[in-house]
């Protein structure tokens, strides 16, 4: 199959891994040869809005995917960088570990909302822009419902669906689940 890319580049928190995001990793495979996964707020510490570390995604994602997929997708760790040179910087090097200096790099997403400013940061990839996708699915509710102990079936692939219904069994979740229920909502997003 000729690609138009060797990478394409998917960034997001993926705080969960849902739908929208499998269905951009197979559109990429339709154009790329390998998708890097650029993972952010990889560091260490969770929160109600990063419940997950950057290991667990990577987990959380591979599960949903065949064996030869799971072969063309790479993971870098981007921890927060509240500085987007600097964080385009990071990024940047990131891939470029990733890549060989003669690859054919591109960015794959979609300009949901005023969040999504990151992706004019790299105008030395091409972009692949995307419309919105699956009736245009957040994770913020779906964080929100999966606190209030629900898991929204029909938004996530099996292996996202999978690794919720373990983590939710963990003294992990019932600390994250107390301190959403207990504090101010607002900053969630």
């Amino acid at each position: 199959m000729n690609y138009t890319f060797d990478y394409l580049v998917f960034i997001g928190r993926f705080q969960p891994f849902h739908l929208a995001h499998m269905q951009t990793i197979k559109i990429a495979f339709q154009h790329s040869q390998n998708v890097i996964l650029a993972l952010g707020s990889a560091q260490q510490e969770r929160n109600i809005k990063n419940p997950f570390l950057a290991t667990e995604r990577e987990q959380m994602i591979l599960a949903n995917f065949s064996a030869a997929d799971q072969q063309r997708i790479r993971f870098v760790h981007v921890i927060d960088v509240y500085n987007d040179e600097k964080w385009q910087q990071l990024v940047k090097s990131l891939v470029a570990e990733v890549v060989q200096p003669e690859d054919n790099v591109g960015l794959i997403g979609h300009f949901k909302d005023e969040s999504s400013y990151y992706l004019e940061l790299f105008p030395q990839w091409q972009m692949l822009e995307l419309n919105s996708l699956i009736g245009a699915i957040s994770a913020t509710p779906l964080r929100e419902a999966y606190y209030r102990g629900e898991i929204r079936e029909g938004a996530f692939p099996l292996g996202t669906s999978e690794f919720l219904h373990q983590f939710q069994k963990s003294p992990l979740y019932r600390q994250l689940q107390h301190k959403y229920l207990t504090q101010d909502k607002s900053n969630l997003e």
